[in-house]
């Protein structure tokens, strides 16, 4: 049986943030890309997490039934597929958060206090250069031009913040019963409470990414991909055996 994975992407950013997998999930996995609120597509809406696990649904119901979904978020996106799993916990086959083990309070709200903070600071337009130039500095153009390409939205990046230090904490896994996946990179300051995470949910994993930092997919594109369909391949299994 082949997965059907539903991608969300972090902050900032857009679906495009999945381009550099796209060609290695395609022939392996189907795939559904999600505009977050005040994202992309959806730049017109408020971010809500409410909202967040609206849209997500939509995605997720429309994969035929029977077909096992694989909900992967990063960062932002994990959070909110977090969100969703613990509203909807009978609907998934899998969940894979990606960047989004560090729980929000205390020490951890700091880093999403920052990153709002900056970006209120700086306004879009010196966001958006500083943003330019630091991606092209770190990838190969061929590799993020595709991921810059979707633009980048900076309005929401308070509120949704606020929304995850207010809502989001590891508890919410703890009546999520598929397979979880945190899927975090070596270098990731995000991470630092994924053994929380792992008390909370009984049938979650950690798997750690080398030489890679918040950013895992456009770091490490491969192994990456490779993480996912190992992930997927193992869910799909188990739910045709039923």
């Amino acid at each position: 049986m082949r997965a059907h994975l539903v991608l969300v992407h972090g902050s900032r950013l857009s679906s495009t943030q999945w381009a550099p997998q796209l060609p290695l999930l395609r022939d392996h996995v189907d795939l559904t890309l999600v505009d977050l609120p005040g994202h992309g597509a959806r730049a017109a809406e408020e971010f809500t997490l409410g909202r967040c696990v609206e849209v997500i649904d939509e995605a997720v119901r429309a994969v035929p039934q029977g077909v096992p979904v694989v909900l992967v978020g990063h960062s932002l996106g994990g959070y909110a597929a977090m969100a969703y799993a613990a509203s909807r916990p009978d609907t998934l086959a899998g969940l894979v958060l990606a960047g989004a083990s560090a729980t929000p309070t205390g020490p951890g709200a700091a880093v999403y206090r920052g990153v709002a903070a900056l970006t209120d600071r700086l306004g879009p337009a010196r966001m958006t250069r500083f943003n330019d130039r630091v991606l092209h500095r770190l990838y190969p153009a061929e590799r993020i031009d595709p991921v810059i390409a979707g633009g980048y939205y900076f309005a929401p990046t308070a509120a949704a913040w606020q929304e995850v230090m207010t809502h989001c904490r590891p508890a919410m896994l703890q009546h999520v019963h598929c397979p979880v996946l945190l899927l975090n990179g070596q270098f990731d300051q995000l991470r630092i409470g994924a053994r929380a995470y792992l008390r909370a949910c009984p049938s979650a994993r950690e798997e750690i990414i080398g030489r890679a930092g918040h950013f895992t997919n456009l770091d490490q594109p491969e192994a990456f991909a490779a993480a996912l369909l190992r992930f997927a391949r193992v869910v799909a299994d188990s739910a045709s055996r039923g």
